[in-house]
């Protein structure tokens, strides 16, 4: 079965400066749907939006046409990775495994340097093992969508494109919604591209349009 998320009817403002008033998004299971704009155009806010995590003037977010407030308490429906880290310093990469009831061993076949790590704490990984393990959670994780917000940031390029080969693989079972600024990695893996510019949502035709939107030169 094929399930829709869709977002519009989105206003949102901080003090008196506007950030999203015309927004239109869609995306269904099985595509991969980019977001791209400049700093400050709201990507992160609208992803937030989508999963209820912060409040605007108005919204109406969709699934298969019926209403969803709170994705967040739906991790079945929805999940997120935030630009920040979200697994406390506490736990264990075996712990977290266990937490999302997914197969360790399948990402230690993928990614075998964090054999060693797997007892480690959060806490004493560095930047890029920890971000792994999160955008991989994420991205396997059972649910009808995923939501990833710099997925790539802080990772070497050669687990880039692991993590592309892997949402290439889910996509069979999900949609997924991903912003990033390494733009050429949007564009080389989405199915259609969102552009954010002065509040508004523009779907990208061309590449040209990147230019046209004042997000490349």
């Amino acid at each position: 079965m094929i399930h829709t998320l869709e977002a519009d009817g989105i206003m949102l403002e901080f003090g008196e400066r506007r950030i999203l008033q015309n927004i239109y998004l869609q995306c269904k299971t099985g595509e991969v749907v980019g977001i791209l704009g400049r700093n400050g155009q709201g990507k992160s806010c609208l992803m937030n939006i989508i999963y209820g995590k912060l409040k605007p003037l108005s919204k109406s977010v969709r699934i298969d046409k019926k209403v969803l407030l709170k994705a967040y308490l739906h991790s079945d429906l929805i999940t997120y990775l935030p630009q920040f880290n979200f697994i406390p310093d506490s736990l264990k990469i075996v712990d977290v495994f266990k937490h999302f009831k997914l197969d360790l061993n399948v990402f230690l076949e993928r990614f075998s340097n964090l054999k060693s790590e797997t007892n480690t704490r959060f806490s004493n990984l560095s930047g890029g093992e920890r971000r792994l393990v999160e955008v991989y959670v994420i991205i396997i994780a059972q649910s009808h969508f995923s939501m990833l917000d710099e997925p790539f940031s802080h990772i070497s390029p050669i687990y880039t494109e692991k993590i592309i080969e892997v949402i290439n693989e889910q996509r069979k079972n999900k949609g997924f919604l991903i912003t990033d600024h390494m733009y050429d990695k949007i564009i080389n893996n989405s199915d259609k591209i969102y552009i954010l510019n002065q509040g508004s949502s523009y779907l990208m035709k061309e590449v040209e349009d990147l230019r046209k939107f004042g997000y490349t030169k």
